[in-house]
């Protein structure tokens, strides 16, 4: 809106508002706003949450430890979800349809989480929509993306063709056209692609999910894999850096990056309050809600195949699930970890919260910086 107002609009009657069509200003700028007014309504938004006595409620089979945190206001996934989407929409060029996907996609995965959330909060339990309900849901909003990818593709605006890490030239398309070639299945060419993405986005805003069970674990990782996200975006759409890192440039792209500025300043004054103790908890609302931001940004820039990196974290704890689950299934309850997700393993080890916390953003801060650093050995 103030991109519409002040350059669009004004430029031509005041030269200095020219600044404003610089995509690095306005992404500081949205990144600086988010902030604020993460740190300027995140004490209305806990008194409100504390007033109406909506509070987190732990598991019972959690570490003892997490006893103490029953109550804390939940569901402060509505403050990130507002810090994120404000600036988007103050400072991006909304004619770009990129930056519509990547906003109505984080409402979608958080309106899901909100429903989670609530019925929590409204039934006083620790137990929301059911794992076949979520599921669902995140399926169809992912599928919905995938849809939109696709009507943008045969605009000429976007590619279904993969980016594989360390393969310069091997670019695989996802839309099997040879399966054209079946009488009355036509449609049977757009499966491949609408299948990937669903996968991708839905484990990828679970896995996010998951990690949110110690203070500040999951923000943080967010604000190291938002920052990846944000030079990715950049240099995607920027035709110098894209043409030597061998990216197919994307012009429109370089939009999302005021969106992935938001996304760090929104985590950045979350933290402030979610930070050991926590004031309040992100809820589903909120981690499902990132989750899906990052993932939608990934898919849209076709780096999904970097995701393991950019958000190593969040994989690592989906994948500790996985395995958990499949252990205890096919080996007769044998468990591989004392406690999944990963993080309650190294709680039960005897590592303090604050230290599985510090050491697990290290770890997110290394495959971040492997992610950008291998871009060149494509």
């Amino acid at each position: 809106m103030l991109y519409w107002l002040l350059y669009q609009k004004l430029f031509p009657y005041v030269r200095l508002f020219r600044i404003f069509r610089y995509l690095t200003f306005r992404c500081v700028f949205a990144s600086l706003t988010a902030l604020l007014i993460g740190l300027l309504i995140g004490p209305f938004v806990i008194d409100r949450l504390r007033e109406f006595q909506i509070g987190q409620y732990i598991r019972d089979e959690g570490p003892a430890s997490h006893k103490k945190k029953g109550g804390t206001p939940t569901m402060g996934g509505v403050l990130i979800c507002i810090s994120i989407l404000v600036p988007t929409l103050l400072w991006s060029d909304l004619s770009v349809p990129f930056v519509w996907l990547v906003v109505l996609s984080t409402l979608a995965f958080g309106a899901i989480g909100f429903a989670d959330d609530y019925i929590k909060v409204s039934h006083r339990r620790n137990q929301g929509l059911t794992a076949r309900q979520k599921l669902l849901l995140q399926f169809l909003a992912s599928g919905l993306l995938a849809v939109a990818l696709l009507v943008m593709q045969g605009r000429g605006e976007y590619s279904t063709r993969l980016v594989v890490p360390f393969a310069k030239r091997l670019r695989p398309d996802l839309v099997w056209q040879w399966m054209g070639h079946i009488p009355h299945m036509h449609w049977l060419v757009f499966v491949p692609f609408v299948l990937f993405v669903m996968v991708v986005v839905t484990f990828s805003s679970n896995a996010v999910n998951l990690t949110d069970g110690l203070d500040g674990l999951a923000i943080g990782c967010t604000i190291i894999a938002a920052g990846a996200l944000t030079v990715l975006t950049y240099v995607s759409g920027h035709a110098v850096f894209s043409d030597y890192l061998e990216l197919q440039r994307m012009p429109m792209v370089s939009e999302v990056t005021v969106f992935c500025g938001a996304m760090v300043g929104a985590s950045i004054g979350f933290l402030w309050y979610n930070a050991h103790p926590a004031e309040i908890f992100m809820g589903d609302v909120g981690s499902l809600a990132l989750g899906g931001a990052i993932s939608t940004v990934a898919v849209i820039i076709k780096q999904e195949l970097l995701l393991p990196f950019i958000g190593g974290v969040f994989i690592m704890e989906g994948l500790s699930v996985i395995l958990q689950v499949g252990s205890y299934k096919l080996r007769n309850g044998k468990r591989i970890f004392k406690m999944a997700p990963l993080h309650h393993h190294f709680e039960l080890l005897g590592w303090s919260e604050p230290k599985v916390i510090a050491r697990f953003w290290i770890m997110a801060l290394v495959f971040a910086l492997f992610a950008l650093t291998t871009l060149k050995l494509r």
